[in-house]
């Protein structure tokens, strides 16, 4: 007999093997595990040295060899966690990350609390929905529009705001950008494709073969999606109103430049996430008292 122990034991190894490093596969090995098993983490703890029940040998191998082949440990259970909140994952939509959560965190230390009038917050090519849903679970004030070109991606975003109780407060639109939308924001949130066109073959396998490209490539420098969004918002922001928007390494410096050109907007700093990078970008249309005199 062989406890469910021995079994991720040796996932372990097989994990490593494919080119995971140590610390994932370890990870990997137990997550896939639980999912199989329909543990969580305290289950797991409990009975992991219990004998494996019947049927888990066959669907862990069947897991691990998906994992073995690089796909994504999200897209073998279908869900992934982001804001203290179960996503549903599917190829249609990127994974959420971790570093994704200062975006959350910027956003909501950019909103007026409490606010004096309704907030109205786009959350520009949502994907899994993971931004909108995370704001409108932590402001029930707030109404928000969601925009993606794909519908794919944007039924994926559905599911996870009805399955997190905000579906009433989120607007869906299969759109470019803003277009369509009638609302001038109080707050515009996007993780828009910030990776380099040279970059790509260099990408993990898990992200260059089996997340959407029109969700990661970015153009040349990895800014061009994110350039057309600013030249828009600069139109559509109340005044005073911000667009925060996630960044890839070394890009900051390129993007506060491209800002400081556009009359009417203000480059307000960024964010670096665990590692140091700078990640997150915050932008202010600047109210008229702030323009800049004529001939100045």
């Amino acid at each position: 007999m062989t406890a469910v122990s021995g079994y991720i034991n040796g996932a372990r190894a097989r994990l490593r093997d494919a080119g995971i490093s140590p610390g994932e596969a370890a990870c990997d090995a137990e997550l896939l595990a639980r999912s199989v098993l329909g543990w969580d983490r305290t289950t797991y703890l409990t009975r992991s040295r219990t004998e494996a029940p019947l049927g888990f040998v066959q669907r862990y191998a069947a897991a691990l060899a998906r994992r073995e082949q690089r796909e994504p440990v999200s897209l073998i259970t279908g869900h992934k966690e982001f804001w203290g909140l179960e996503f549903d994952v599917t190829p249609d939509v990127l994974t959420p990350r971790p570093e994704t959560e200062f975006l959350v965190e910027e956003a909501l230390c950019r909103l007026p609390k409490p606010a004096s009038t309704p907030l109205h917050v786009v959350d520009v090519g949502t994907g899994s929905g993971c931004l909108a849903v995370a704001i409108a679970h932590e402001r029930p004030d707030a109404h928000l529009t969601a925009t993606d070109v794909s519908a794919a991606a944007l039924a994926v975003a559905k599911r996870n705001a009805q399955r997190h109780g905000v579906e009433d407060r989120i607007s869906w639109m299969c759109t470019t950008f803003l277009d369509g939308v009638e609302e001038t924001p109080d707050l515009i949130v996007a993780n828009l494709p910030y990776v380099p066109e040279a970059d790509w073959p260099n990408l993990p396998p898990e992200v260059r073969d089996f997340e959407p490209r029109v969700a990661l490539d970015g153009g040349a420098d990895g800014l061009a999606v994110i350039r057309q969004l600013v030249d828009r918002a600069r139109a559509r922001l109340v005044p005073g109103g911000h667009l925060v928007a996630e960044l890839g390494e070394g890009q900051a410096g390129s993007l506060r430049r491209h800002v400081e050109k556009q009359s009417g907007l203000a480059y307000r700093g960024v964010r670096n996430d665990l590692q140091g990078i700078p990640r997150i970008a915050t932008i202010q249309r600047t109210a008229l008292k702030d323009q800049p005199s004529p001939g100045a």
